[in-house]
This record gives structure tokens, sequence and C-alpha cells, in this order.
């Protein structure tokens, strides 16, 4: 394949292939500068995004950024993708697509057709021409609705995961931490954990926790352990209660290797899931984590830029079908995302690519506390993915996670974006807070009762 070339500023820059145009015409991050595949300059990036923009959609599917037969990543996002779905826009370049998704004619139903017909890579480039605005106009488009026992990404609605990490997996500060959050309205995504360790035995006990406060409180939500897949299997094997099956991947072949993961047990983990008949309302299981900067630091990147390796992962989760797919997208460092504007950026561009192609996206919009961030940009990019009608955040107490060591967002910041962006929780969530006097509609706006409910007296009396 020939390479491109564009012209700014009275100097010609050119790019040897497609991967190169695709790393280049990425907005600054230090990932990219740390792989080596960064533009030099401000004048280079806008060479390549403008060398972007000309390219023809149907070039990326002739020229694998990866190829095909060294990576089973790649050859599933040839051999799934749908050419009937691609025909409405298969004429247009990728500066075309951006004009056409800022357009009337992409709306909810036409986008919701399309996303097959998308490869990860078109996502990537359409989202490397585009400014923050764009990206939020046509993610707030989309809807990808999923179900278990309540239903995630209804239009209006933005769910949260309360997660109640604890240092030593201690049952009772667990429990006083998913309390606090369901007094603030938080986990109707789930109730996730991040356990300290890795033992078969304390996984399943925290799944049998979890588990009991559910059917105990009657809540129409699903607890998950996040622990490695392999694990989930066993766990379902020895009986335990378990409800959404949960695996980082990443966007290649090798990078999921280093998370001990192929398609083939992701698939194995997927069934075992499906066994359990655990949804009432819908059977979407998995519960996927992705982030930019891991395929590079796997040094699994092949010399592909950390945001379109982190699009391929989308390819990933919605060829199983999840509940939910997370970009946890300050939590791996400055070394990838550098300071806050890089962090809002790649919050964006996830959530915009995710949902472009079908996949329901939430995001731990966070930040380690050695990054060039605070908590400020946080309530940037929450406020910004609330208007962009993200499916999900985190809810963690006080936004400090005392197990992970990271920044993230709280319960209070969830009732916040709700009240200011009129959202509401998963319907069948919200009417069971109704139910237990715990959140009230004022308004149109979601507020807190103002007193302890009856129903949680006791509970709390038992934590003190």
């Amino acid at each position: 394949m020939s390479g491109f070339a564009h012209s700014v500023g009275g100097q010609t820059w050119r790019f040897d292939s497609l991967r190169e145009v695709m790393a280049k015409a990425s907005p600054a991050r230090s990932g990219d500068r740390l792989a080596g595949v960064a533009a030099g300059s401000d004048a280079e990036r806008v060479a390549a995004q403008m060398a972007l923009a000309d390219i023809p959609l149907k070039r990326f599917l002739d020229e694998a950024l990866i190829p095909y037969e060294s990576d089973e990543v790649t050859r599933l996002i040839i051999d799934t993708h749908d050419r009937q779905a691609f025909a409405p826009v298969s004429h247009l370049t990728v500066g075309g697509l951006r004009d056409w998704l800022l357009g009337d004619a992409a709306d909810e139903t036409s986008l919701r057709a399309l996303a097959p017909g998308l490869t990860p890579e078109m996502a990537a480039a359409v989202s490397k021409i585009m400014r923050v605005q764009d990206l939020v106009l046509v993610a707030q488009k989309i809807r990808v609705v999923t179900r278990f026992r309540n239903t995630m990404g209804l239009r209006g609605r933005m769910s949260t995961r309360l997660q109640p990490n604890h240092p030593t997996d201690d049952p009772a500060g667990i429990a006083a931490s998913v309390l606090d959050g369901l007094l603030y309205g938080n986990g109707d995504a789930m109730l996730g954990i991040n356990p300290a360790t890795d033992s078969l035995q304390s996984i399943c006990t925290l799944l049998e926790m979890l588990d009991a406060i559910i059917q105990r409180y009657e809540i129409p939500t699903q607890s998950c352990v996040l622990t490695h897949v392999t694990s989930s299997i066993e766990a379902i094997n020895r009986g335990a209660p378990l409800d959404l099956v949960f695996q980082s991947i990443a966007g290649t072949e090798a990078a999921n290797a280093s998370f001990g993961v192929s398609l083939s047990i992701l698939q194995e983990g997927h069934e075992a899931g499906l066994s359990q008949k655990r949804g009432t309302l819908g059977d979407n299981l998995m519960y996927f984590e992705t982030g930019q900067g891991s395929a590079l630091s796997a040094n699994a990147h092949h010399g592909v830029d950390q945001q379109t390796c982190e699009t391929r992962a989308y390819a990933v989760a919605r060829h199983f079908k999840p509940f939910l797919v997370n970009t946890v997208v300050g939590f791996i460092g400055p070394e990838y995302l550098y300071n806050g504007k890089q962090i809002i950026r790649a919050g964006l561009e996830d959530h915009f690519c995710a949902k472009l192609l079908g996949v329901p996206m939430g995001c731990d919009i966070c930040y380690t506390n050695h990054a060039e961030a605070d908590q400020d940009d946080m309530d940037m990019l929450l406020t910004l993915l609330g208007v962009a009608g993200i499916n999900f955040i985190m809810g963690i107490p006080g936004s400090d996670d005392v197990m992970l060591n990271y920044q993230t967002t709280s319960f209070h910041d969830a009732l916040y974006a709700r009240q200011t962006l009129g959202l509401k929780p998963a319907p069948e969530f919200e009417e069971w807070l109704a139910r237990m006097e715990i959140l009230r509609q004022q308004d149109g706006r979601v507020q807190m009762a103002g007193q302890l409910p009856g129903a949680f007296r006791h509970a709390l009396a038992q934590l003190s």
C-alpha cells in the first residue's frame, strides 16, 4: 500500500502507512510519545489529521494495522464485519464520516444500524479529527441498552457501579460502604468489588455476601467480584451465586495474553455465566474493563497508537454482548495519560468510539496521585460524559479507593450529575429507591429523601 502526504505551512509531511498516519494524527498524549509513534510537532499532527480525513473508509478493510495472520483480534474484526451495515457510509472518507455523524441523518436508529458495519479502526480514525463538542454531540445520539436484572443505557438515565472495596476484604467494612452508597442512590449498574486477594474461597465468600444483600432487600441490581475469568468459572463450578463475569481486556492478542486470556477463554466464561440463568430481564452478563495504554504497558501494541489499540478492545467486548464495559481512563498513570487535559480527551474518545461500535460504555473517571490532574478535572469529565449519555460511572466512598489507591468519583458526585443534568437511575432501581424511601423525584429531578429510611435503620445499628 502506498503512503500518504499533506502540506502544512509550506512543508510537506509524508506518512508511510495507515498505522503511521493514525498514530501521528492522535491528539498529544504521553503514551504515544513513550512508544515513539507520536507526531514530532503540532504541525506534523495537523498534517496527519488532514491526510487521515482524506482516506476512504474502505482502506481500513484492505490494510490491517496488525496482521490478520498473527492476531486473533484482527481476525475477529475482519471476520465479523457486516458489509451490509457498512454500505450506507462505504463511499465516504474519514472526514466524510465525521460530517455525516454530525448531521441530522445520523440519528439513534441509523447509528444503531451502522454499528456492526464499522471497524474499531474506522471509529478511532474519525475520533482523531473531532473536537470535544463533536465527541459529545454524536455520542449523546447513541443509546446502547442492555439488561440483566435491570435496564442499562436508556435515554435520560445514568447508572453507577457501587464499588465498596476494602484493603482486607473485611465484610463489615464492605457492608458499610454498600449501605452508604445505596443511601445516595448508587448501585444500579452493579455492586462490584475489586478483591484484595485472589483466594477462591474469599471470592466465593464475597459473592455470597453481595447476593445476600441483594436478596434481603430485594434490590433490582447485580453483583460482581472482579477476579480473573478463570476464577469466575471455578466459582460457578463450586456453586457460588455469580451474576456478572468480569475480565480486563485489550485490543491485541498479545496484550490479552498478558492478562491470561484469549477469545476462547472469554467464550468459556460467557457460556459458564449463561449456564447460571440468574438474569431476570436479559442475559447480558459480561463485565469488561479497558484502558488506554494497556497494550503498550505489555509491549504488545505492534507500533499502533494507544487510542486505536483501546478501540480494538471494543470489538472483543461487543462480540460477547456485555452488560457493561468500563474504560478506567486515568488508572494506568501519567506515563500514558499525563495530565487532566489528556485524561478528559481520552475519556470522551473512549465513550464515543465504544458507543459508535454498539458497546454499552461507562467510565471510571479517575486519576492516580502522581498524575498532573485533580478533582476539578474529574468534575469536568464527569459533566461532559453526563451530557454525552454515559451508561454508568463509579460510586466510591469519598472519591478515594482505599484498596486500589486512586481517585475516582464519589456517591455524592453521582447525585450531583443526576441533579444537574436531570438524569435518573435505571427504571427498576428508581422504583426500588422510591419504595425504600431513599430518593424521591422533585420537579423531575432526583433528590435525597432527607431522612434515614426505616428499612435500613436496623442494618446501620448492626454496623455501628
